[in-house]
């Protein structure tokens, strides 16, 4: 954040503080609540099925990738014994459950496409505003001399022992590289591969399939591309903290 010093009756500098546009304010508040929407409804999203796949196909009766324990759905085990398909007349078409699963997730879903479709059109046109104002060259865009690793581990040190004081350009190396790396690649690629659990998106669009492996491999990466946003918020929250509360949020609010 940019401070100003200025001059008081008893010369005594003051600190004034250079808030943040007003369309980065407003888009910021809108993707943070559509961010914490998804992340509740993908969690109950998951508790009805915590299980995780590679590939075109999965559910309950093929081998999963690995299972998350966060629902007595876990390795519930509620099936009859199983038994090949077609191996005689009467072999049954599909296995019969034996167990009383959690399955409400229509509210899920429902929140979770609206919060989605929030997040893209407003990151959409936080994207196209930050390159046509110059937000992104002028603020988050490393220079040309800060491309070294020397700097970033410089830098990183800063952050673990405590706040280092403010840049002039309001961001610092450490900062500028996660942003972009937020911005130009988390937020993208959650974006592409929920598309691609879409039927209706990949049949219109069927190379996002091959681009991601498959539906259900789109699937465990928007679950691992989800937990690391969910890292970055919880960091950037503490940090926030860590650097003044109230300070930060006078620049990113409409207080005056």
């Amino acid at each position: 954040m940019i401070e100003h010093p200025a001059i008081t009756a008893q010369n005594k500098p003051i600190v004034r503080h250079k808030r943040h546009p007003y369309w980065v304010r407003i888009t910021h508040w809108i993707i943070t609540i559509s961010f914490i929407a998804l992340v509740y409804s993908g969690v109950e999203i998951l508790m009805v099925h915590p299980r995780l796949y590679w590939g075109d196909a999965g559910n309950d009766l093929t081998p999963a990738l690995f299972e998350l324990p966060i629902s007595r759905n876990y390795h519930h085990n509620g099936w009859e014994k199983t038994k090949p398909f077609f191996a005689s007349a009467d072999s049954p078409v599909s296995a019969s459950r034996t167990y009383e699963i959690f399955n409400q997730n229509g509210w899920g879903r429902s929140l979770h496409f609206l919060s989605g479709w929030i997040l893209v059109i407003t990151g959409l046109f936080y994207l196209l505003a930050g390159i046509f104002t110059g937000h992104f060259k002028q603020r988050l865009s490393p220079r040309r001399n800060e491309f070294s690793p020397r700097l970033w581990a410089t830098d990183f040190a800063r952050h673990l022992r405590k706040m280092p004081p403010v840049a002039d350009d309001r961001y610092g190396l450490l900062q500028k590289y996660i942003y972009m790396g937020v911005i130009f690649l988390l937020f993208p690629l959650a974006i592409m591969t929920g598309m691609t659990m879409s039927p209706a998106i990949t049949a219109a669009y069927p190379f996002l399939l091959k681009i991601f492996a498959g539906a259900q491999s789109a699937r465990t990466l928007h679950f691992f591309v989800s937990m690391a946003l969910v890292l970055f918020l919880l960091v950037h929250v503490v940090m926030v903290a860590r650097s003044g509360f109230k300070k930060q949020m006078r620049s990113m609010t409409f207080d005056t």
